[in-house]
């Protein structure tokens, strides 16, 4: 189950289940992972864009991902 997906500036998506472990079938380039992203994460998974200068993630609504 998709719990926290993250969005790098490089526009590659990076996902991790709810136990922490990274889900290798939905990583990759954006354009090419967000509708199956959108279409299995769970209703309250974390979406995020990230990383800017100082390192931190910003959470972003589903919807704007």
């Amino acid at each position: 189950m998709i719990r926290t997906v993250i969005r790098c500036q490089n526009d590659m998506v990076i996902v991790f289940d709810d136990e922490g472990k990274q889900i290798p079938t939905y990583q990759g380039h954006y354009p090419e992972v967000r509708e199956h992203v959108l279409t299995d994460a769970l209703l309250n998974a974390v979406f995020a864009h990230g990383f800017n200068s100082s390192g931190e993630l910003r959470r972003i609504a589903r919807e704007e991902w």
